[in-house]
Formats: C-alpha cells, structure tokens, sequence
C-alpha cells in the first residue's frame, strides 16, 4: 500500500480535481483506492456524494474530524470506522477496481487549533514527545488499516502547512504537487519542500531520542509537480505558462511530462453527479482530450510510485 499526500500552499490550483480523478482513473484500472479528504472546504467529498447525504450519514460522528475529535477522550475510533464506498461511483466502477472514502468536516478547521494545545510541555523533554504524539495520529492510524486492502491512499490536504497537514506528509510515502503554471502557484513549491525538510528532520530526530515512545523515522519524497489549468495552443503549453515551468524543473523538483488542460465546463461539471470526469461517458473531442491527458498522467504517476 502507497500512501501519497496531494498538496499545494496556494488554493485554486485544480487539487481536488487532480486527486478525484487521478482515484477514478487508477480505479478504473484495477486498483483499490482509498481517499482520505483532510481539506475543511470538503471539496473531496462532496465530488464523490450529495451534501444532504453527508448530512444524514456522515456528519455526527463518521469524519475525519471526529476521528481527530476521539483521541480528547482517551479511547481513539480506529479510521476502518469511517471507511464507505461512494455508491455513484461504485456503480460505474463495476467490475473494475474501488474507490473507498473518508470525508471531511467543515469543522475540520477548528482540529487544528485543539492539537496546538496539546504540542505544550513541563520541558523540553515533553515538548519533543508531545510533538511526536500529535504528529503521528495518522501514521498510526493509517498503519492499523488491513495494508492489503488499498494499493494507493490519497490524502486531499488543506492549502496550508498546519498540523493536520503535517500529519499527512508525515504518514505518507510521496508527495504529490499540483500547480497552475503561474507566478502565484508555482511560488510556494521551493517553500513546500524546504518545510518538508525540516518537518521530517525534527520528526526524526526526536524520534531517536529517549522519550518513552518507539517512533520510527520516515521519509516522505516529492514524486513531482504536475501543472493543472493549463492552457494549451498547438498541442503544447501557451507560452506564457512554459517559464513557469522551466522554473519548477530548476528547483530539482520532478516534473510530470503530461500537465492537465484547463477547461472549467468540463471538471466543474462532475461533481454534481459524484463521477469524476475521467469516468464520465461524453463522446466530444473536448472531453476526450481531457481524460487522455488525465490517462498519461496516470501512467506517469504508477510509474513513478512504482504500482
């Protein structure tokens, strides 16, 4: 099982979107997929199923934040709880692979403030391993799970480094990073991965020291940057998105080959139905060009991830 954080400091830059059907796609070629939506906007979740479902089925108690929510009363729900099958979806898959789903919580935002509280300590000692404690929720928890069971987790990530953010990163194996080929987007990757580094070093090094807890060390690499939104002409980038992303390849950053067109009737569509546009039966040009670039890119993906 490969588990891959799906983020970008800067919002808007087609992220859900990416992570729906980079899902749909590996689905639809056999894979199980598990998606763990962390982003309070519950973007994720809401593309895969009705809010009125989310609501009556959902909301009170079968979330990511009530997840969160149960370590505050000693005896932490095992994420397996919060596990279904979008049912849309599931129809459309069948025969193929699945798509498995944890939603979000538009109260997920207040989680964050709650852990801050609890990083505090009598010294430093405690600090440090109260640090660890806080930061290592989903790695244990995702460790828990049956590994057979998914061959990719999927964690759609707020556009922020806060701890939930660092607890996905923390648990995962890969980060993936999607960005619009523009000066606002593609600004905070070097920022991205330089905090990367220094989460995963302070992780580390408290994890060797004495505190009381057998921690081990991870290390979360950057699979690449794949440019969404992008505006095409004559089959290749426009030309003013191209010094964006020579940019991005200078900063030692993997670069996918294939960056995924912008075209806003297309994706804004798909949730409303709960299919991601890749699994969706249009028969035009347009939409064609779109889930075969999302296609590439998804074999580009498997072969960076190694599936």
């Amino acid at each position: 099982m490969r588990v891959v954080s799906v983020i970008n400091y800067k919002g808007g830059v087609g992220k859900t979107s990416t992570t729906a059907n980079l899902a749909a796609q590996l689905a639809w070629e056999g894979l199980n997929v598990l998606l763990i939506d962390l982003d309070p906007q519950t973007s994720l979740t809401f593309s895969f199923i009705q809010p009125e479902d989310w609501t009556s089925d959902l909301a009170d108690g079968k979330t990511i934040k009530a997840w969160f929510d149960s370590f505050a009363s000693g005896s932490p729900m095992p994420l397996e709880d919060l596990i279904f099958e979008p049912p849309r979806v599931k129809r459309r898959l069948a025969g193929k692979g699945k798509i498995h789903l944890i939603a979000s919580h538009l109260g997920l935002i207040n989680v964050d403030l709650e852990l801050a509280t609890e990083l505090g300590g009598a010294n430093l000692k405690q600090s440090k391993a109260n640090f660890l404690k806080v930061h290592k929720r989903l790695i244990d928890g995702i460790s828990a799970l049956d590994q057979d069971a998914f061959d990719v987790v999927l964690m759609d990530c707020p556009p922020n480094f806060n701890i939930t953010t660092k607890n996905a990163i923390l648990a995962s194996d890969s980060i993936l990073i999607p960005a619009k080929p523009d000066y606002l987007s593609t600004l905070g990757i070097d920022y991205l991965q330089r905090n990367l580094r220094e989460l995963v070093g302070d992780y580390n090094e408290y994890a060797a020291l004495d505190l009381g807890v057998h921690v081990e060390p991870v290390s979360p690499e950057i699979l690449g940057v794949v440019f969404t939104m992008v505006s095409f002409y004559d089959g290749q980038p426009i030309a003013a998105a191209r010094p964006f992303i020579n940019q991005t390849k200078k900063l030692g950053i993997p670069v996918f080959d294939q960056p995924l067109r912008d075209n806003k009737t297309v994706f804004a569509d798909a949730p409303q139905d709960g299919i991601p546009v890749v699994l969706n039966k249009y028969n035009n040009p347009t939409h064609d060009n779109v889930v075969r670039e999302i296609e590439v890119f998804v074999r580009q993906f498997r072969s960076a991830l190694g599936i």
